[in-house]
């Protein structure tokens, strides 16, 4: 049974104190909390086998590069991809979604087309951006409704022979929106695109499965599944991953090298050039099974209780508008209250222990549609509790009272 104050308990920082308050952690979708087994993993590979990794012959390096390795091992299964060699670590989802946009300068040129959403983090549209510069492709965008969903028969209109590769994200950080990704897949595959899935929000909320997705790329980062900083993954199907050159050189990503030529490093090597963050990929390892262990199926329906809960809560307050009310929906509520600024709410409540985000979250694309300057995102984790929302409630309404 899960038990979310059980979960609490393994992660010190939601003990703590913020302006004399209990920390009320409503930040979620900008980075996940740690537990003490994933912070003490990152102990204990410095305390035990801190190596590099790959290339030395002594024990410590062979154990350090083990660990890396079967780091890469549990992403694999996780994700379900066919081959470990599919699994690129990375520094995060804009490493991932950069590499593959530079290596894809290597097949569009101009006239082809270049498919984002109108729901995109800017990571998921400016490495397009420069694609486009690059080559004199054309970005095209998918738009949106009023509801925050992406607009299906638009899609299908703007699909074409010129589309050469389709970037969207699995949800929107902005608005919680689950995109339909398979069918997204599905009709641009039928169009000969390629498909990239930004799953930097989704992977802390459900456990994709890349061969049943069928997309090409998927991208996420570390520290938004309970991981360290600076780490990510980029998964590619092995045929793509074989036809895109590498992203940067060094040492590692070589087979040979002599001033005259220079031959690449099998996959994954190939992209993994230099000294990488080794403690963090294998603690992300670690991440990953603590947060299966937790249960995706438990993490699923706990938030879909706190969206549900915090979204009746806070429509208790008048003046009020939630943006983004997609019928399929992770647990993220953006809103703002009448006449009010959002970083005057955000700040207010900060005193009051309570940490969310304000403004625009790197989807300007979105609030300049809704015609807003930012919002105030209140973005919950499986180690949230309906107690928590019901103080920050009472601080929203404390702030709107200050400020009105």
């Amino acid at each position: 049974m899960f038990d979310v104050q059980k979960v609490r308990a393994q992660f010190p920082i939601l003990s703590q104190t913020v302006n004399g308050k209990p920390l009320v952690y409503f930040d979620n979708g900008a980075t996940a909390q740690k537990p003490q087994v994933v912070i003490d993993a990152v102990s204990r590979y410095y305390s035990e086998i801190n190596a590099n990794i790959h290339r030395g012959v002594h024990t410590l390096s062979q154990l350090a590069t083990d660990a890396y390795e079967e780091s890469r091992n549990t992403i694999q299964k996780h994700l379900n991809a066919k081959y470990n060699h599919e699994i690129i670590f990375t520094s995060g989802t804009t490493q991932g979604i950069n590499l593959v946009a530079n290596g894809f300068a290597a097949i569009v040129k101009a006239g082809d087309e270049v498919m984002v959403s109108g729901l995109e983090h800017h990571s998921n549209i400016v490495p397009w951006q420069f694609l486009c510069e690059r080559t004199g492709a054309k970005l095209v965008v998918i738009p949106m409704n009023d509801q925050g969903e992406l607009i299906l028969s638009e899609f299908d209109n703007l699909l074409s022979d010129k589309t050469k590769i389709v970037a969207v994200n699995h949800i929107s950080n902005a608005l919680g929106t689950v995109n339909p990704i398979k069918y997204i897949i599905d009709k641009a595959h039928g169009v000969g695109a390629a498909v990239l899935i930004d799953g930097a929000q989704a992977t802390p909320h459900l456990r994709p499965d890349v061969q049943e997705l069928d997309c090409d790329f998927y991208v996420f980062s570390g520290h938004k599944v309970c991981g360290p900083t600076g780490t990510g993954i980029l998964y590619g199907k092995e045929s793509w991953l074989n036809q895109l050159p590498p992203y940067m050189g060094g040492g590692e990503m070589i087979s040979e090298v002599t001033f005259e030529k220079t031959t690449y490093a099998e996959l994954p090597h190939k992209f993994e050039a230099g000294t990488p963050n080794i403690a963090g990929g294998i603690v992300l390892g670690t991440a990953i099974d603590y947060m299966n262990g937790i249960g995706f199926d438990n993490i699923a329906k706990h938030e879909q209780e706190l969206l549900e809960y915090g979204t009746k809560r806070l429509l208790e307050i008048e003046g009020l508008k939630i943006y983004g009310t997609s019928e399929n929906k992770a647990s993220v509520i953006s809103f703002n209250i009448e006449g009010i600024h959002p970083y005057d709410i955000g700040t207010i409540i900060d005193k009051l222990g309570i940490a969310v985000r304000t403004g625009h979250h790197c989807a300007q694309p979105i609030m300049n549609y809704f015609n807003i300057p930012g919002t105030i995102r209140a973005s919950f984790a499986f180690y949230n509790t309906k107690e928590e929302i019901d103080t920050f409630v009472e601080a929203v309404k404390k702030a709107q009272m200050m400020l009105s």
